[in-house]
């Protein structure tokens, strides 16, 4: 029960008695009535009949959620970096391979490619140690995502202040993210309004989409995970104890879908080498994915 040997001799030593909360677990402890507990005159024990077949739901205590959502503070600025990084990963390769078919002599096609192709798994490898110790920190408080729990008294209120708190702020990031990447594609747009030829400078304002649509990226990627980490905690939305009860058939579908769409971006990228056009293929399932949710979430709900 988290109780101190101080505080049980004060409760012997009647100079404390426990809360209403630890009183309700003790009856449940030893099986009989909070009458029995509080009152000196009852001599024999009321014993309550505790052998049902409903299993004692964990107990989420005050410092537990508070270090829960500290963790998530922290870790969703390292996730939404990493995938920021996985974004702009491409950029040398395209940049540089621009730069050897536009300026001949200057780079060879083989170091430029090379080179990029460096740097780009170099990102990626931060990127994914980032994800790793991201997922490490969060991994002990993973049964507030799969399992039903209980709140302790005060933890309820103190997140959904929290919450009322942070949701100005988590409606800001997600219109700043949805602008950013809805205008991600201007500055390719203008490149090909002021000099279409210029394959160097097209790929400069491509790279310049990729950086605005990651910033966008880091906005959705960082907000959600701090809005979620407060819906886990008061088992609301998707971590609902209803949900929690069936398969989450959904999760599955999301992450086999955009993993295919990147292996067909780096499949077709990399046979190919037609960096400056394969990154349609994200548009493309950006643009399907909505249909991919309602589809899965029809589905889901027919399945009940």
């Amino acid at each position: 029960m988290n109780v101190t040997r101080r505080s049980v001799s004060k409760w012997e030593g009647a100079q404390s008695v426990p809360d209403l909360e630890k009183m309700l677990r003790l009856s449940e402890l030893f099986g009989v009535s909070t009458d029995y507990l509080l009152k000196d005159e009852i001599e024999e024990a009321e014993h309550i009949d505790s052998s049902d077949d409903t299993p004692s739901l964990r107990r989420v205590s005050m410092e537990e959620a508070n270090a829960f959502l500290s963790v998530k503070l922290r870790t969703a600025k390292t996730i939404a970096y990493a995938a920021f990084l996985c974004i702009v990963s491409p950029i040398a390769l395209l940049i540089l391979g621009a730069i050897s078919e536009s300026t001949v002599g200057v780079l060879n096609e083989n170091i430029a490619g090379g080179i990029g192709m460096i740097v780009l798994i170099i990102l990626v490898a931060i990127a994914a140690v980032m994800f790793i110790s991201s997922g490490s920190k969060t991994a002990p408080f993973a049964y507030l995502e799969k399992e039903k729990f209980e709140t302790e008294y005060g933890v309820s209120g103190m997140v959904k202040e929290r919450k009322a708190q942070y949701k100005d702020l988590h409606t800001k990031h997600n219109i700043a993210g949805a602008c950013l990447c809805v205008t991600a594609l201007i500055p390719l747009f203008v490149g090909a309004i002021i000099d279409a030829d210029n394959d160097l400078f097209l790929t400069i304002m491509l790279s310049l989409s990729f950086l605005i649509a990651g910033v966008g990226v880091i906005c959705f990627i960082k907000t959600g995970i701090i809005w979620a980490s407060y819906e886990k905690l008061l088992q609301e939305g998707e971590y609902s104890k209803e949900n929690k009860e069936k398969p989450s058939l959904s999760s599955a579908i999301y992450t086999a879908y955009w993993v295919i769409a990147a292996a067909v971006y780096l499949g077709y990228s990399l046979s190919s080498n037609n960096w400056g056009q394969s990154w349609i293929i994200w548009v493309v399932a950006g643009v399907i994915f909505p249909a991919v949710i309602a589809i899965t979430n029809a589905f889901e709900k027919k399945s009940k």
